[in-house]
Parts: C-alpha cells; structure tokens; sequence
C-alpha cells in the first residue's frame, strides 16, 4: 500500500526551492549518512523527499528519525526509475536534485551549483565530478572520476544520477526516468538529453560521493550494460518512428 507521510508546504523563500530525491530500497545501512549530507548543505530553502521503494529492513525507521524535516511516500517495489519519478511528482522545487541513499554529497554541492545556473542562465543542468570510495574506507580505495578516464567522456560525464541538478522544466521537455529499466536507467534519461540538446554545465569540483560495497546496484551494471541499454532504447524508438511513416 502507498503511504505519503509529512508533505511540508513549498517555501516562500526569494531564493530558489530545490527538491532533493532519495530513492531507498533496503537502505538501512547507508541512508542515515546520506540525509546528514544533505541537511548539511549551505543552500537553503530544500525541500527532501524520500521515495522507500518497497524495502523489508529498518529502513522505515531510520527515516522516523527525520520525520520532521522531510517527505517520506511508500510503495511497492517497482525499481530505481519508478521510484525517481514518483520523487518528482511530489516535488515543489524549480531545481531537481537526486541522491542515492548510499552515497554523499559536499556541504557547498548545491550552493555551488547554484551559483554556476546564475552565472549560465541558458543551461538547463550542471554537474559535478564523482569520487568512488570503498566501504571499507574512502582514503583507502578511492578513485577519482575525472573527464579523461570517465567511461562516456566528458559529454556524458552526467550518467550518475547524484551529480545532477537540474532545472524542473528539463524533465517537462525530457520526461522521467524510464520505469522499464531497474539498471541504466539513468544513462538512458541522460542520452535523452543530448537528443533534446539540454546544455549543461561540468564543475571541475569534486562534489558527490559514491559509496562502492558488494550489495550496490551499481555495481552489477558495467559500462558495456549501459551501453547496450542506450542503443538498445535508440534502436526501438527508430522502429516506432519508421513504424508510423
């Protein structure tokens, strides 16, 4: 059963809302962290919204914790993708952050991403770099992500779903996530992007944390899957458009 819990009414704040998504299934472990990093940001007003796609552990109680700084809706489980675009149908914000509930974001992340949408007006996103880091202990095992050894190159340097912000009217001209993929689905929207010609802008900071440990998602889906999931798409939208001449 669907359970909305907590809605906080949209700020009247001059300075832009910006909605932060956190899409958890099964996250006890990790999400109590990834929260504190966002209510650490400097940018305010946020709005967080957290989207518990069906989980069976102490989920559920971890985010009893912050009851009263955030939106928490339930559901059946239906995948990363359907539980982003339910995160954005309850979303107030003119700017759409995601995080995982694994990972972390740096206190300044969304400040200065704000900054670099007021200095480019025209872009409709801007993204950070990346530092992986093993559970075992970032110092350890890290490794940063920088344009030249990104998988995809700088142009999709975007693929990671925490890196983004993105202003709302993107996903209005863009659409959501796809809700028939529960891997890649982020570099299928992304690739949606380029199609669309979104510009965006890469900061050269490292902003977001990727939490690397056996149990990830992430981690079952290699740069060839995702490869093969974004032509695959291509393929078939190029049938249905050859199918309707």
């Amino acid at each position: 059963m669907n359970e909305r819990s907590n809605i906080p009414g949209r700020s009247r704040s001059a300075q832009a809302l910006i909605s932060c998504i956190v899409p958890v299934f099964n996250g006890e472990r990790f999400l109590g962290e990834a929260l504190d990093s966002i209510f650490a940001q400097t940018w305010r007003p946020i709005e967080v919204i957290v989207v518990d796609d069906g989980s069976t552990d102490r989920t559920k109680q971890v985010v009893a914790r912050y009851s009263e700084r955030l939106t928490c809706f339930r559901q059946q489980n239906a995948g990363p993708a359907a539980a982003r675009n339910k995160g954005l149908d309850l979303a107030g914000g003119e700017f759409i952050a995601f995080l995982d509930a694994d990972d972390l974001w740096h206190p300044e992340k969304l400040a200065r991403q704000m900054a670099c949408f007021s200095a480019r007006p025209e872009i409709g996103m801007c993204i950070t770099h990346i530092e992986n880091f093993w559970e075992k202990g970032r110092e350890e095992e890290a490794q940063r992500l920088s344009a030249q050894n990104h998988p995809y190159a700088r142009e999709h340097i975007g693929f990671v779903c925490p890196v983004l912000l993105v202003r709302r009217g993107v996903f209005d001209k863009v659409g959501g996530f796809d809700a028939s993929l529960w891997q890649g689905e982020d570099t299928d929207w992304f690739a949606r992007t380029d199609e669309q010609g979104i510009a965006r802008e890469v900061l050269p900071e490292v902003l977001v944390y990727r939490r690397m440990h056996s149990a990830n998602l992430t981690l079952a889906c290699t740069k060839e899957d995702r490869l093969k999931i974004v032509i695959a798409k291509l393929q078939r939208q190029r049938f249905k458009h050859d199918a309707r001449k």
